[in-house]
């Protein structure tokens, strides 16, 4: 069991039955009442994200869940398939447990949160950030900067397509934030 003071984004936690990650909270301690935490909520099974609040030092059932190295192979019928690097088992995953699937390479390492004692599949997470190489975008215009904010579509070698500052040619390599795929930086 936890209370509201073990409150952290990412925690796993039982509620009304199902299971939430905490995305985001906040203590509040009014000038007259009781404190409170109010949160954000993202449901597991349906990703809808919802608002709670709860009262100060009120306990929560923490869910135990395990991040596990897997290696993304390829996609098929039965959704996108893993192999768990350790035992080598294979594992379809459905897309909608995928934050951005379309940035998946094969051979790329992710972790797959499972909650430990169903071993039910909660979520997969890419790395923060991934290098793809440009496969097609317009030409950039002579004249044109890395000072302006001016943005062109660019498609990366996954099919993707990524927002990307005008200086960026086809072939380049760059770096993308796969939490909102957005462009980082050209790499060399």
């Amino acid at each position: 069991m936890a209370t509201t003071a073990d409150f952290r984004n990412g925690m796993c936690i039982e509620y009304n039955g199902q299971l939430y990650f905490i995305i985001e909270f906040l203590h509040v301690k009014p000038g007259k009442g009781p404190a409170f935490v109010r949160t954000k909520l993202k449901n597991v099974a349906t990703g809808k994200v919802i608002e709670n609040t709860f009262n100060s030092g009120v306990r929560v059932t923490e869910a135990r869940i395990e991040r596990r190295n897997y290696q993304y192979l390829y996609k098929d019928d039965m959704g996108y398939n893993f192999m768990n690097s350790e035992t080598y088992e294979q594992l379809p995953i459905d897309a909608k447990l995928l934050a951005n699937p379309e940035l998946l390479k094969e051979g790329q390492m992710v972790d797959v949160v499972v909650h430990a004692e169903t071993e039910t599949v909660l979520a997969v997470e890419l790395p923060p950030f991934i290098i793809f190489e440009v496969t097609y975008t317009e030409p950039g215009v002579r004249g044109d900067t890395s000072s302006t904010n001016s943005l062109k579509p660019a498609t990366v070698d996954t099919g993707a397509t990524i927002m990307v500052p005008l200086f960026v040619n086809q072939g380049d390599k760059i770096k993308v934030d796969t939490r909102d795929k957005s462009y980082v930086e050209r790499v060399k």
